[in-house]
């Protein structure tokens, strides 16, 4: 039986950890921008760390359920009400054929991620069932949930323990004052010595264009460039370059001014340098930030990217430690 909608908040998607394999042709990888926390929402219902769920932003969804099951909100503090009655987030809990999940208000954070047991079985796109509005692809129809859609639910299994919860060191979300570490890239070079040390000195402010394309940053000195002959088709402005791949979490600086992180839904490649790459260990942190939130980076080498998400990693296997099925 499925979930009915009855709102659907600002911008509630149906996300997975994404469809790997296509960005040669264009088509971004997609899935959680918290991955963590869609993995944590995951293992706390029983289910598979990469099934689908659903991903809020800022203001949550009503839903009816149409059979018992068992939930999870994990990400942002947005604190999840059965039938108007306040629970935990990052806690699995007990809902009734009949009964309606709602949110209060957001307390921090950006986006919360909700669970379900036996997880929404939409079509699979391409492998997948992320949402990736502007290709059309998966969830319903390619869009965002709207009111009176219906979301098909699989089977549920035996791992959820309802009560449950994952420890408050386990949550990763960033501060009132963010810090993103932050490995310089291919085009380092093509700014100046003074511009290098700026980029990280300054405090840079998360501006309102903020979504799952990507961050843009403000507040911050303008880049200068290292003066050079643009090569053919690179453009004119110094912060074109001819046309390339983009990373995952690759920063453009279009004209040298407002950094941008690429996330989830970005394009694949084009004509903007990229100055470096936010660490695959911090991109969870990005999809977290709300505007106006100041926000520093900070220059890692390879040795401390490769750390970090040693340690995130230890993250994860702590919280499948403790979300793990009990013997009886």
């Amino acid at each position: 039986m499925p979930i009915d909608v009855v709102s659907a908040g600002i911008m509630t998607t149906i996300q997975d950890l994404g469809r790997p394999g296509y960005y040669h042709l264009g088509i971004p990888m997609g899935g959680a921008m918290d991955r963590l926390a869609l993995r944590a929402a995951n293992l706390l219902v029983g289910n598979d760390e990469a099934a689908a769920g659903l991903e809020t932003v800022f203001l949550g969804p009503e839903l009816e359920f149409t059979e018992d099951a068992v939930v999870a909100v994990c990400g942002a503090e947005l604190p999840p009400r059965i039938d108007g009655e306040e629970h935990p987030t990052w806690t699995a809990l007990d809902i009734r054929k009949g009964q309606v999940l709602s949110f209060g208000f957001l307390e921090f954070g950006a986006r919360a991620y909700i669970a379900v047991s036996g997880g929404i079985v939409t079509p699979p796109a391409l492998d997948s069932r992320s949402t990736y509005p502007i290709g059309s692809l998966g969830g319903i129809d390619g869009r965002a949930l709207q009111p009176d859609d219906s979301l098909p639910l699989g089977q549920p299994g035996s791992g959820a323990t309802p009560g449950i919860s994952v420890p408050a060191a386990l949550r990763r979300l960033p501060g009132s004052r963010a810090e993103l570490r932050v490995l310089p890239g291919l085009y380092w070079h093509r700014v100046t010595e003074d511009a290098q040390k700026g980029f990280f000195d300054d405090t840079w402010i998360v501006a309102n264009e903020a979504d799952r394309m990507g961050y843009r940053f403000r507040g911050g000195r303008r880049l200068e460039f290292v003066p050079r002959e643009q090569p053919y088709s690179a453009g004119s402005n110094p912060s074109n370059i001819t046309d390339a791949c983009y990373p995952y979490g690759s920063i453009q600086v279009p004209n040298g001014a407002e950094p941008i992180v690429l996330h989830r839904d970005a394009v694949s490649g084009g004509g903007y340098f990229m100055l470096g790459t936010v660490i695959s260990a911090d991109m969870d942190l990005v999809g977290q930030l709300q505007p106006n939130t100041p926000t520093k980076f900070v220059k890692v080498d390879m040795d401390a990217a490769l750390a970090a998400r040693k340690n995130r990693s230890a993250i994860l296997d702590r919280i499948r430690d403790v979300t793990a099925p009990r013997p009886e």
